[in-house]
């Protein structure tokens, strides 16, 4: 989780994730990690800025081969 996306907009500062649409995500990733885990697998979730974090998971991990991810889309 992104806290940047918990902040308000750069136009008018409108939120960019209400309570409601939190409650959907986590909701969301609590179904994810629960399905996940009945096929054995696992999730992992973390909280931080994302450039961070998948650097430190990557070091802790020590075995990645690969990487994939998605940038948003910012409108100027």
């Amino acid at each position: 989780f992104d806290p940047r996306h918990y902040l308000g907009t750069h136009c008018y500062s409108f939120p960019k994730t209400g309570p409601h649409r939190l409650r959907f995500l986590l909701e969301s990733v609590k179904d994810l990690r629960e399905t996940l885990k009945k096929k054995g697998s696992t999730l992992v979730v973390r909280k931080g800025k994302p450039e961070d974090v998948v650097c430190d998971l990557i070091t802790q991990l020590g075995s990645v081969s690969a990487v994939a991810f998605h940038e948003e889309v910012r409108e100027i």
